[in-house]
């Protein structure tokens, strides 16, 4: 099963990436909508928490169209990063610009940060996030996944991944790797925030809920010495993408650690900004506010190894 899984996906990638940009996006739509149809278990997902947080300020048929347009952008997000993973800088130059980069790299009146740490999301075609380093200038990019249950599933996406010259940490597996990484000057690590982190991980609030939320971005910041930033990525047109990066959230007062609380509670913030920006931009089908199970098993990747590490520190 594992090995034709694989030629599927393989026959699938070759087709899309046959397309031009403009049609790979709209066959994505298209699937999209068929998938709205299909998939039940994630439209009543994307439609409970669009309801949930906008209940009180959008009517249902809103909520509905939200909902539709989000899967259309799912499937167009998806067919477009199969697509842009074969496409050098300069042909995806006239469909991708990136915006507020000196804020991370140039910030006025300060010395070239050594480390960045990016709290990033699933916003819009998120895999256009590693060809940042069209920016970057010096500075090697980084990030880190959770693998495939398919190992040849698994090595077909990472050699898809790996074009874009961004370096892939698997959470799991790559702790030694990727804490050497961070130890060098001249490093970009994005990590995304914007999911359901587990029960042992920070509660928050996040568009009015409580969720559990990754300590990851304020951990590796305060450890390497980082500065903190968010990132963004708004679909403004067929195939056109804007990544933006956000303005710099404090990790020290005083010159102090601020509580990762605190930092995480400013990340959710400009996350949640970015939501309400464009709601059809986000991944709703996500279950982003589960509740606790009651559970406390034992954390088994880097980014919750690094949190223990650095409590254990403070």
């Amino acid at each position: 099963m594992d090995t034709f899984l694989y030629y599927v996906a393989r026959a699938v990638i070759a087709f899309v990436q046959a397309l031009p940009l403009g049609w790979a996006a709209r066959l994505g739509r298209a699937c999209g909508v068929l998938a709205f149809w299909i998939d039940a278990r994630h439209r009543r997902v994307a439609l409970a928490n669009l309801q949930a947080c906008f209940g009180a300020e959008k009517s249902p048929a809103e909520i509905r169209a939200i909902a539709a347009e989000n899967f259309r952008r799912i499937g167009e997000n998806f067919a477009c990063a199969i697509k842009t993973t074969a496409m050098s800088m300069e042909e995806l130059a006239p469909h991708i610009e990136f915006v507020g980069a000196e804020r991370a790299l140039a910030p006025a009146g300060r010395e070239r940060p050594r480390r960045v740490v990016a709290a990033i999301g699933h916003f819009g075609n998120f895999e256009l996030y590693a060809r940042f380093n069209r920016c970057t200038d010096g500075y090697e990019l980084a990030t880190t996944y959770r693998g495939l249950r398919q190992p040849t599933l698994d090595r077909l996406m990472q050699s898809l991944r790996e074009r874009s010259g961004c370096h892939y940490f698997e959470r799991r597996f790559d702790a030694a790797a990727l804490k050497e990484f961070m130890n060098r000057e001249g490093v970009i690590l994005g990590l995304l925030a914007d999911q359901h982190a587990g029960d042992r991980a920070l509660r928050l609030p996040f568009l009015g809920r409580e969720c559990f939320t990754s300590a990851a971005p304020a951990v590796f910041a305060l450890r390497y010495h980082c500065i903190l930033i968010t990132g963004i990525c708004y679909r403004v047109g067929l195939a056109k993408w804007q990544i933006e990066v956000g303005e710099e959230i404090p990790t020290l007062e005083a010159d102090q650690p601020r509580p990762t609380t605190a930092i995480m509670a400013d990340v959710n913030k400009a996350l949640e900004a970015a939501v309400r920006r464009d709601p059809a931009n986000w991944f709703w089908v996500h279950n982003r506010w589960k509740p606790p199970r009651h559970s406390r098993s034992t954390p088994t990747d880097v980014i919750h190894e690094e949190s223990q590490g650095l409590s254990s520190e403070s």
